[in-house]
């Protein structure tokens, strides 16, 4: 069996999930409007950079819902699922992670994104295994801070090795390990990977994948 690990954002969907759902929040009247768009906005960009603060963007982007109530967050994230997500399924994406999942893979989605906005995408794609930032609870409420390790940057690899240990599995024993993404902050975890593969790169990705004689997928060219 070989492992396939996928990042999402940019990756297997066009777009970024954790950005449009700061719109999104501006859009449905949960947050200041343009001031908050222009934050949401700063924060992607130090993303893209690599240079972006994870503990502070998670603090800012969950305080839009945090503190409603649980059955008004609950219709909120299916509306956003289902109004804007639902149109980032492509099935060039479906169709790779198909052709992993037919080859007996074991397949995870690893994001830097947080479990709340990208577990109804998750399922979306028909995939079981999700490692995304982890959100604390105390007293079942979200504090705005993270649980764990986040699956950032170096955060990536360690996530991947407690999933796989808690599966009673190793890194080491699959054959082939794939990592697809197309952003510099995965930088780590490619390396990692027997297979990198260099996907919708970024610039800054492809100048190091074009060094390092790494295959670039443009997946929705």
């Amino acid at each position: 069996m070989n492992l396939t690990l996928f990042d999402l954002d940019g990756t297997l969907i066009p777009g970024d999930s954790d950005h449009a759902f700061g719109a999104h929040m501006v859009e449905i009247g949960w947050t200041e409007g343009e001031a908050w768009r222009a934050r949401n906005d700063q924060f992607y960009a130090d993303y893209c950079a690599g240079q972006l603060d994870l503990d502070a963007y998670i603090a800012f982007t969950t305080s839009a819902w945090r503190n409603r109530a649980a059955a008004e967050v609950a219709e909120m994230q299916q509306r956003f699922m289902s109004t804007v997500m639902a149109a980032q399924i492509r099935p060039e994406a479906r169709a790779l992670i198909d052709k992993h999942r037919m080859a007996g893979d074991l397949i995870a989605i690893v994001t830097a994104t947080n479990e709340f906005v990208t577990r109804p995408i998750a399922h979306a794609f028909g995939v079981e295994h999700l490692i995304a930032v982890e959100l604390e609870r105390v007293n079942g409420a979200y504090t705005g801070r993270i649980r764990g390790t986040p699956s950032f940057k170096e955060g990536k690899i360690r996530r991947v090795h407690e999933w796989l240990a808690g599966l009673g599995r190793q890194w080491a024993e699959f054959e082939r390990v794939t990592v697809y993404s197309d952003s510099i902050n995965d930088l780590p975890l490619l390396e990692a990977a027997s297979h990198p593969v260099a996907t919708n790169p970024a610039p800054s990705l492809a100048h190091i994948a074009g060094e390092r004689g790494w295959p670039i997928l443009n997946l929705f060219a």
